[in-house]
């Protein structure tokens, strides 16, 4: 009768620790994972690049990033991000007289300056650890580019080109659900091809942007 009450008393302690447990669980699942969408502001610095007689040089310029990720663990996150710049490219041949940079153009054609704007979208992957208040990450992902000319300008053309992404940083939570988020990321691509009057260099490039922002977590 005694071992009957026993197993019955054991039955009913982990038939009340069951839910128990499983609350707790869940419970610390959602205090690892998080989502956020986040704004920032970056300054895009851009290399110069040659190839095919063409010295192609990007200018530097001021841009913007919109960002919404999820974070599942800390080895496993996502993030969508958009981001935009001025991009005005700047070519001129590097080949000596008496030969042309796109035949039958006259030797000794003049520079000339595109102006553009690049419009970026990627999907990255994010690893993250939550240390106090801060949280460091680093990320890597690929997407597209898209260099847009200004309207108005002769012998102008759209280039999309594929855009490999890396970066890292951090995020400082000041409240419990906002935040300053900085962070270095950087773009590798191909030059972009922007006027008929000149080739493109046909040479990977990449920009560097530092940015700054703030972040809302929900």
């Amino acid at each position: 009768m005694t071992s009957h009450w026993m197993r019955s008393a054991v039955l009913l302690v982990l038939a009340a620790a069951g839910p128990a447990g499983l609350f707790a669980q869940a419970k610390a699942v959602r205090s690892i994972e998080r989502t956020d969408v986040a704004v920032s502001i970056y300054g895009a610095f851009a290399e110069s690049t040659r190839g095919n007689g063409v010295a192609q040089s990007p200018s530097n310029a001021a841009g913007g990033l919109v960002e919404v990720r999820h974070i599942v663990n800390p080895l496993v996150g996502f993030e969508g991000t958009y981001a935009f710049n001025h991009a005005d490219q700047h070519y001129a041949s590097t080949l000596a007289a008496g030969t042309c940079p796109v035949p039958p153009l006259p030797c000794g054609f003049s520079p000339v300056t595109v102006t553009a704007l690049a419009h970026e979208v990627t999907a990255d992957w994010v690893a993250s650890v939550k240390i106090a208040n801060l949280r460091p990450f680093a990320l890597a992902g690929g997407g597209l580019l898209f260099h847009l000319p200004s309207s108005g300008q002769a012998s102008s053309a759209t280039a999309t080109k594929p855009v490999f992404v890396y970066g890292a940083g951090l995020d400082w939570g000041l409240l419990p659900h906002i935040g300053l988020r900085l962070q270095y990321r950087g773009n590798l691509y191909k030059a972009p091809d922007l006027t008929r009057l000149f080739t493109s260099t046909g040479a990977f490039t990449q920009t560097a942007e530092p940015m700054a922002g703030v972040y809302l977590r929900f």
